[in-house]
Parts: C-alpha cells; structure tokens; sequence
C-alpha cells in the first residue's frame, strides 16, 4: 500500500484495487497472514479419545452400515463415565470423516485437527 504514504486509507485502497475495509485492516496489522499466530486447536480435551481407535473404529470396520446412535448407545453401556453429551460429537465424527473415508475407500481413520 504504498499510496498510504500520500493519501488517506480510502483514497489509498480505491488506487490500489482492494476495499476501505482491507486498508484499514493492513493498516492495523501489516503483517502477512502467514506471519500471524496460528489459530489454537482443541478448546477441550476429545472426550472419545479412550475408545475412538480401540472400541469405535473396530465397530464400523466390522459393520460400515452401522448407525451413530447403535454405536453411541453400546459405548454408553461399555462405559457408563461417558456423557449422554457426546453423542453428536460421534455422530459428526463418523458422518463427516468415518463415512467419508469409507465410502471413498482412503484407508484408516485419523482423528481431525482444527485449524
């Protein structure tokens, strides 16, 4: 942004192609989004950490058509500690990743990091 250095942020970004909101953006951090702190992951630590690779993955492998909520109900009778809570967060899990990777046939399962 070197019509910065003359004109005002709106003058600057209208000679230069991008919009006022841009301007004031790189004004206030100049930085490269590259440079910026990277984003955190996990805010909480995975509550199927335990049983994901060696009760739920097993599961699937053995019946792909099996549904979230019958693998939810059979882990909450093996593992009473877990919460009635986490059942989305199976059921997203195996529908976003499990099923996907199956489906295409991409091998294992990993569990996915946010970034």
């Amino acid at each position: 942004m070197r019509f910065r250095h003359t004109d005002t942020p709106a003058a600057a970004a209208a000679k230069a192609g991008f919009s006022t909101a841009t301007a004031y953006r790189i004004e206030a951090d100049p930085r490269l989004p590259s440079q910026k702190k990277k984003p955190r992951g996990r805010r909480r630590p995975d509550p199927l950490a335990g049983v994901w690779e060696s009760e739920i993955v097993p599961m699937l492998e053995a019946t792909p058509g099996l549904r979230p909520v019958a693998v939810f109900d059979e882990i909450r009778r093996r593992h009473p500690e877990i919460s009635p809570g986490i059942r989305r967060t199976l059921e997203r899990r195996i529908r976003t990743s499990w099923r996907s990777r199956a489906l295409l046939g991409r091998g294992r399962y990993t569990v996915p990091t946010r970034m």
